[in-house]
């Protein structure tokens, strides 16, 4: 195998390229090339090719810009394959692929995956195992495969001639069949000459029987001896009512021993701010929680607690409302600023804006000061049951939905999947932030938000902003949204660093969203008005998690337990499992804990099976698992679920169970 340089690798990477242009100049006789161009037309010729000029001229605009069209078109399929591609050999086969590697990395990663020598000029040639350590192959047990690392110990090279394989990709093959890409070929040199080599070939391990002997130690759906990852369940948000009282205990404690019974390590109960200081400031009602936690210690639960600082429900009619607490909302009629507000001036009362994080405008307090107050009369009131232990984390809420984000995609503002979303930075006290980031960057003109990025329910490619080669990534682009992105870090920062005085020795939990549709487009547009500013070119969660290990939180990820149709990952350009993997790469990467939650209700295998496999990726050589997995299912009793599934999934994730069910 020879060098491999960029440009041969682009054209790998795109079949469709037209390169008849070069084939021609190369292939054409020496005279056909060096012909005299014609002479120009003088006189009426002249006159007459000028008068169909303008006409041949204006078609020929036409075919090229539909030229370009079809190019970009072909472009983005060429990506879309390659970002699944890329996605499997990470998540499935566990390749260390930078996050924008090219094909030079993955054919790299493939042949030193196969027991190939790959130098850094690119030159390849196989390795040699020598007949001493054949036996040690045959001896290997299925619980030590052989790994790619161990071919490294052979020291004899074989010259490039003499190398029969070659490494091809399919770029058919979907990301669950990735690892199936490197498929060994025979030279037909080698086919004619086969004593070319002057190594024995049964001293040589094939690449393709090495990867068969590799897979097949390990079944597909054996969990057993995993490590054990509790699984909590989250109780129903309606279970207390609006005046802090336990709406049904009896049928609260039934839920509680069936959740016992299906060995549920613990529960999650929110603690809505709307509920305990709803009606007047600095005003606490606990009674209803501490009714519910006492059943919980006697049925000998394990709890987690979310103080949950934003709204919940008003979206479907089956859903109970819980506001923000009516004083806030009173305060809000006069001045409506304390809400996160859009461009077209509508405030959205989810939870507060971050820009009244350090303004006194909530009857003397500040808006993180309101926080740690909460925080601390619940430290204080369950003083008890932290001592004993009962409590063993609390997630703080430090946004829409209980997650670290804007409230950019709400239904209620009118939001439809997959919209873009619209930036929440127009209410007086953002502003303000946003014009002095821009006096201090030297450019005061910049303190606007961007006229051009669409509505709630925009495609990237409708807008001016968000489209490719957009303004997002211009100078003024990327100075929004660094300083938008960094609003979004600086509440959390501020936030955290009052909860770990509440809490001091308490595991301290942030959920942070999937937010996966555009994620195949150059802007990330969705990600974009989320906070995230995490474009191609760019990380955009490293930041956020170095604030989350600043303060040791435990980062709790949103997964998806269901696979997308086909139809809708190309109409929205969503890639679930390319922003799984980033995220959680990126997250294990700088030491963090991290945990899991369903998005949405799972009721089938397929969703569990996916589940587990994100919280126990397979092939992981530093065995990182989640923490914990937060299950959210409506109830346990009478939900629509299959318990049986729901049994193989809560033993699969104890590593308990050999599960050929999945």
């Amino acid at each position: 195998m020879n060098s491999i340089n960029d440009d041969n690798s682009r054209q790998d990477l795109d079949p469709q390229s037209d390169h008849s242009s070069d084939y021609l100049a190369h292939s054409l006789p020496l005279q056909t090339q060096t012909q005299p161009q014609p002479r120009r037309p003088r006189g009426f010729a002249a006159t007459a090719a000028a008068t169909t000029a303008p006409n041949s001229a204006g078609k020929g605009k036409k075919e090229r810009e539909k030229e370009k069209e079809r190019t970009k078109l072909r472009e983005r399929h060429r990506r879309a394959i390659t970002s699944r591609m890329l996605a499997g050999l990470r998540q499935y086969g566990n390749f260390p692929l930078p996050a924008r590697a090219d094909m030079n990395d993955v054919l790299a990663a493939l042949a030193r995956e196969a027991g190939w020598v790959v130098e850094a000029d690119g030159t390849t040639y196989r390795q040699c195992q020598p007949s001493s350590q054949m036996a040690s192959f045959a001896a290997r047990s299925v619980e030590t495969p052989l790994s790619a690392g161990s071919l490294r110990a052979c020291t004899a090279r074989e010259t490039l001639e003499n190398q029969p394989p070659t490494l091809r990709i399919d770029e058919s093959l979907s990301p669950a069949s990735i690892d199936s890409v490197v498929i060994a070929e025979r030279d037909s040199k080698n086919e004619k000459y086969p004593s070319a080599s002057p190594i024995n070939p049964v001293d040589c391990l094939e690449a393709d029987q090495l990867m068969q002997d590799i897979h097949s130690g390990v079944h597909e759906n054996d969990f057993m001896g995993t490590p054990y990852v509790p699984v909590y369940v989250k109780l129903p948000a309606g279970i207390i009512n609006k005046f802090c009282q336990l709406i049904d205990p009896e049928g609260i404690r039934r839920e509680l021993i069936h959740i016992k019974s299906l060995n549920f390590d613990g529960v999650i109960v929110d603690c809505w701010w709307g509920i305990v200081e709803g009606w007047s400031p600095q005003k606490y009602v606990w009674s209803g929680y501490r009714e519910l936690f006492d059943i919980v210690r006697e049925i000998k639960l394990k709890l987690q607690v979310v103080m949950a600082f934003h709204e919940y429900g008003g979206n479907d009619s089956s859903d109970p409302l819980i506001a923000l607490p009516q004083w806030i909302l009173d305060i809000g009629k006069d001045n409506r600023d304390i809400f996160f507000t859009d461009r077209e001036g509508r405030r959205n009362t989810e939870c507060l804006s971050w820009g009244i994080d350090k303004e006194r405008v909530l009857k003397g307090r500040t808006g993180i000061e309101v926080y740690f107050d909460f925080m601390r009369s619940f430290r204080t009131e369950f003083n008890d049951l932290f001592v004993e232990g009962l409590i063993s984390a609390v997630e703080i809420g430090l946004g829409a939905s209980g997650e670290l984000k804007y409230p950019s995609f709400s239904v209620k503002m009118g939001w439809r999947y997959p919209g873009i979303g619209e930036f929440q930075c127009y209410d007086k006290y953002l502003l303000q932030s946003l014009r002095r980031a821009a006096k201090l960057r030297g450019h005061s003109f910049w303190a606007r938000g961007p006229d051009n990025a669409g509505q709630y329910n925009s495609m990237p490619h409708e807008t001016g902003f968000f489209c490719e080669r957009g303004d997002y990534d211009n100078y003024y682009g990327r100075f929004f949204l660094h300083w938008y992105a960094q609003s979004l870090i600086d509440h959390a920062d501020n936030v955290l660093s009052l909860a770990s005085l509440a809490f001091e020795e308490t595991r301290l939990i942030v959920k942070v969203p999937t937010v996966y549709w555009w994620y195949k487009t150059a802007s990330h547009a969705a990600e974009l008005t989320a906070g995230y500013h995490n474009p191609t070119n760019q990380d955009g969660y490293s930041p956020v998690f170095e604030v989350l290990k600043k303060h040791g939180v435990t980062m709790k990820f949103v997964c998806l337990g269901f696979q997308l149709s086909s139809q809708e990952a190309d109409e929205s350009l969503a890639d679930p499992e390319g922003l799984t993997w980033q995220v959680l790469s990126s997250s294990w990467d700088r030491g963090l804990i991290v945990a899991g939650e369903n998005a949405l209700p799972c009721y089938e295998r397929e969703g569990f099976k996916r589940l587990v496999d994100i919280a126990k990726p397979r092939n992981d050589p530093d065995r990182h698992h989640f923490s914990f997995f937060a299950y959210q299912q409506p109830s346990m009793v009478q939900g629509n679920i299959c318990l049986q599934e729901l049994d193989h999934f809560i033993k699969c994730m104890h590593g308990k169970f050999y599960d050929n069910a999945f």
